[in-house]
């Protein structure tokens, strides 16, 4: 028996299908079946238009239109634009077949080959299965059933969690946690390397419908060095952009930071990583050795743990001054100067801080496996 059903909006779901369609972001099933609904709509008045023309001017078939209208009048609007869940075909691939693949998928790719593809993956499955062949779309949806992308890979550096490891995060933590003291300020130091990249031709300025265009060659310049200083306690920061990152250049900052940044402090606590320049050798490769000695007289360092760099507050605000200012094209030191003065210039104008979470309880309740596995 084939039942007529009469499909009547309300105002409100009459709107929220009109802003669904507008939207531009559901998918494009959703859409069709919204459209279809208002296409049916009783309620809206006008000249109302059969199933068959419905589905002509919606490039649907009739069934469609019918299964959204049914959907609509017992279920309610939610599920009329909800994907109707279909039976499908029977599983080609056993439970002991699919994990053939995932072994495969977690393994090293054939030689002469950088990563796994879906081409190779299901030739190597059916070579290691009694599968007769399968298609790559079958792969991709057992992968994806597992959560598995073999052809993307994530750089990590995976730390020897030692007791050396866990001493110094434990000194750099508890130092961020004693309260401030202007006469013992806490500094956070670090730097990083930038490329000046330069523009072969003069790249086109944007216009209303017209994103900005440059050109995919570039030269480079050479390259720079900024090193950045960040208080634990104040609204303050410091870069400075500099040819290299020498020892004479580490043994500048320390210096300035002693004379011109903090000079009313008794000791400076300075927080860094364990690069090779980041030594008091530094100071006395550069200075004579009452210079040095006067400098290092007001610096006490607390070095971060090796590959460790999240300890330190300096590589935060490296990579807010990346995201704020560096990452795009500079091709010379003057420009990349007056840029890095002006992106520190209005942080510390606005008083941007670093909100610090990781406390040494957190660590320790945190890493407490590796505590005891280091202990016993």
């Amino acid at each position: 028996m084939n039942i007529h059903y009469k499909v009547e909006l309300e105002d409100d779901e009459r709107q929220s299908l009109r802003e669904l369609i507008a939207g531009g972001k559901q998918m494009a099933r959703k859409v069709k079946r919204a459209q279809i609904l208002l296409a049916v709509d009783h309620a809206a008045g006008g000249e109302r238009l059969t199933d068959e023309q419905v589905a002509r001017v919606l490039a649907v078939g009739t069934s469609t239109v019918y299964r959204v209208k049914r959907r609509f009048v017992e279920l309610g609007l939610d599920e009329a634009l909800c994907e109707e869940s279909r039976l499908g075909g029977a599983r080609k691939t056993t439970a002991l077949e699919d994990a053939t693949l995932i072994a495969l998928a977690c393994s090293d790719p054939p030689k002469g080959h950088a990563k796994w593809t879906l081409r190779l993956l299901a030739g190597a499955w059916v070579e290691k299965s009694e599968l007769d062949g399968i298609s790559g779309e079958t792969v991709r949806r057992r992968l994806d059933e597992n959560e598995i992308k073999p052809w993307q890979h994530k750089m990590w550096c995976i730390p020897k969690f030692d007791m050396e490891y866990v001493a110094r995060m434990e000194d750099v933590l508890d130092l961020y946690a004693q309260p401030a003291d202007p006469k013992r300020p806490v500094v956070c130091f670090d730097e990083t390397p930038r490329q000046l990249i330069g523009e072969t031709r003069v790249p086109v300025q944007a216009k209303p419908g017209r994103k900005q265009r440059f050109d995919y060659e570039y030269k480079r310049n050479g390259t720079a060095n900024v090193f950045v200083l960040i208080d634990r306690h104040r609204c303050w920061r410091h870069a400075e952009v500099t040819d290299r990152h020498a020892n004479a250049d580490f043994a500048e900052q320390m210096r300035k930071l002693v004379d011109e940044h903090c000079p009313d402090a008794d000791v400076i606590r300075v927080v860094l990583d364990n690069l090779s320049t980041h030594k008091p050798a530094s100071l006395y490769a550069t200075f004579a050795p009452e210079e040095a000695r006067r400098v290092l007289r007001k610096l006490e360092f607390h070095f971060t743990p090796k590959h460790a760099s999240w300890l330190n507050m300096a590589e935060i605000e490296i990579g807010a001054i990346i995201r704020q200012c560096l990452d795009r094209r500079i091709g010379d030191m003057d420009t990349l100067r007056r840029e890095v003065d002006a992106c520190v210039h209005e942080r510390n104008e606005n008083r941007a801080t670093i909100r610090w979470m990781f406390t040494l309880e957190k660590a320790r309740a945190k890493l407490l496996r590796a505590y005891r596995s280091e202990s016993v």
